[in-house]
């Protein structure tokens, strides 16, 4: 089909309208959602202590984990093939100095979100944000 015979095809209908009480029901639904609550933030705030308590259980029972499997000797050995690789990526660890840039990310991630709550707390004292 050429567009000279869609046009020709589309000059020959009416206008088109909408269904009545289209436009009225789709006014009705843009009033609703304007309306409408914003959504409930999530309370970081709180759940900040939970993740932090639930990190510092899960780092407990990984190095209990693995006191127990070293110092126990009824429990099945750990394969040469794992303690090589364990080996390996506590060697790299040490190397690059991970725990400083672990560290360093956590200490740069509390200061941004120390200076975000700053600013949000005296930007609304002032009116500004």
């Amino acid at each position: 089909m050429r567009d000279a015979d869609l046009d020709c095809i589309l000059s020959k209908e009416e206008e088109i309208l909408p269904s009545s009480g289209f436009a009225a029901s789709v006014m009705e639904a843009v009033a609703r959602e304007a309306a409408a609550p914003p959504p409930i933030p999530f309370p970081w705030k709180r759940a900040i202590p939970g993740l932090f308590a639930a990190g510092l259980v899960l780092a407990f029972v990984i190095l209990a984990s693995i006191r127990l499997l070293v110092h126990n000797p009824s429990v099945p050995p750990i394969p040469a093939e794992w303690r090589t690789a364990l080996a390996s990526i506590v060697a790299l660890w040490r190397t690059f100095g991970a725990s400083w840039v672990v560290l360093a990310l956590v200490l740069s991630l509390a200061s941004v979100k120390l200076s975000m709550h700053l600013a949000t707390v005296h930007g609304s004292r002032s009116g500004r944000i």
